[in-house]
């Protein structure tokens, strides 16, 4: 990475040229170097940007006049944002760009959102938006390491509450992509889903167990966004191996929860054929928003409220097959070497006898679904609860029998 980043910077120039011009002047002064994309439509800006409105355009399969000759905002944007992404990609791709920032209204953010997705996790990311944070955004829109901020005294030229929103953030995602902030892998990393302790527990015994073996665990929050950045990193082919042991935003996902990793949750591993060994951690209890409410047919359902952030409510019959059998589905596209592990005592600590989640009958439905729909060859049965010492300890001993049949690259230990 060059001592001077270079900044993808992204507006209608058309309509914000003292916006982007401040940030030009921003992440100049702190060291790094500007890169800047225009994508107005209609009019032209006040400045000469490396990159044009017609050149966007065009990596769209588009003209700036016919785009114009639609008379719908809505359908040039998206194109606009289809233009800009292709164009962001293949630059970073090139070593062209560090990072890329990016500012709006509603617009603006809209085509934002899409240009930090198509940039891989560790490229810093950074839109300054008039509705940043707002329920106007969809979880699957944000990018997992986007940083966002409000846009507070702007949309309309630069004032001094603006200017300090717009320098900020410039600062931000210059000194994001300064050398010593860098991903550096040092030894054969392995992917891990998990939930805290009070759901799941196996963390405490697994990370020393891959340690000693000279593995890194990087360890995804399954709430919804850590399994979108955990997809996200397997796609960049980052991990050797992925333990994917708490499914419960598959099983969210599939059940119209708002806590879901998307529809590339479970997948991308698979695809790509990199190694999984699977258990279904907390596919018991359907995740919602404490402070929304029970979601609509779970009234008369049991339910757990883990903080005044994430609650759950108890599945009833049907949800439990539903969610084991989206499951089911999902691990038949693997193609690489899938080990899945089925604790039959149960999936998570909310589910013993006693618990909010103890269901025997919902419980066994889902053995049921799983023994039906995964190959026994691929299948380890065990008579324990998923945070007893054997469950651990069995994870390990198939991921040590992938790794001996060459299937895992072997560890780095000092």
């Amino acid at each position: 990475m060059p001592q001077s980043p270079v900044i993808l910077v992204i507006g209608t120039g058309d309509t914000k040229t003292p916006e982007l011009l401040c940030l030009r002047e921003t992440i100049l002064a702190k060291g790094g170097k500007a890169l800047m994309m225009d994508v107005g439509v209609v009019g032209e800006p006040d400045f000469a940007p490396e990159i044009r409105k017609e050149d966007v355009a065009a990596a769209a399969g588009r003209t700036i006049p016919e785009l114009i000759a639609m008379e719908d905002e809505n359908i040039s944007m998206a194109a606009m944002a289809e233009g800009a992404s292709t164009l962001a990609r293949q630059l970073h791709a090139d070593g062209q760009i560090d990072g890329m920032i990016a500012l709006g209204g509603t617009m603006g953010t809209d085509l934002a959102f899409d240009v930090a997705l198509a940039l891989p996790i560790g490229v810093s990311k950074m839109v300054i938006s008039s509705v940043a944070y707002s329920h106007l955004v969809p979880p699957e829109r944000i990018a997992a390491d986007l940083m966002m901020i409000l846009w507070a005294g702007g949309l309309w030229g630069v004032n001094s509450i603006s200017r300090a929103v717009l320098e900020q953030a410039a600062g931000a995602v210059v000194g994001a992509c300064r050398p010593d902030g860098a991903v550096r892998l040092d030894k054969p990393a392995v992917a891990v889903s998990a939930l805290g302790q009070a759901s799941l527990k196996y963390m405490k015994r697994l990370e020393p167990e891959l340690s000693r073996r000279g593995y890194d665990a990087i360890v995804f929050h399954a709430v919804g966004i850590g399994g979108r950045a955990m997809e996200s990193l397997i796609a960049q082919d980052a991990f050797v191996a992925v333990l994917d042991l708490a499914l419960i935003e598959v099983s969210d996902d599939a059940l119209g929860s708002c806590v879901t990793g998307g529809e590339s949750r479970l997948r991308t591993a698979g695809r790509k054929g990199v190694p999984q060994i699977v258990a279904p951690g907390a596919i018991d209890g359907l995740d919602f928003a404490t402070w929304a409410g029970i979601p609509p047919g779970s009234e008369r359902q049991d339910t757990h409220a883990h903080n005044r952030l994430i609650s759950v409510a108890k599945m009833t019959l049907e949800q439990r097959r539903r969610s084991a059998e989206e499951i089911v589905a999902r691990l038949a596209e693997a193609t690489g070497p899938l080990r899945f592990i089925l604790p039959l005592q149960g999936f998570d600590e909310w589910d013993r006898e006693g618990g909010p989640m103890h269901d025997p009958e919902g419980h066994a439905a889902q053995v049921e679904v799983f023994r039906r729909g995964i190959d026994a060859r691929n299948r380890i049965e065990l008579d324990a609860h998923i945070n007893d010492d054997i469950f651990t300890e069995t994870v390990m001993k198939e991921f040590d029998t992938l790794v001996r049949d060459g299937l895992i690259a072997p560890g780095r230990t000092e």
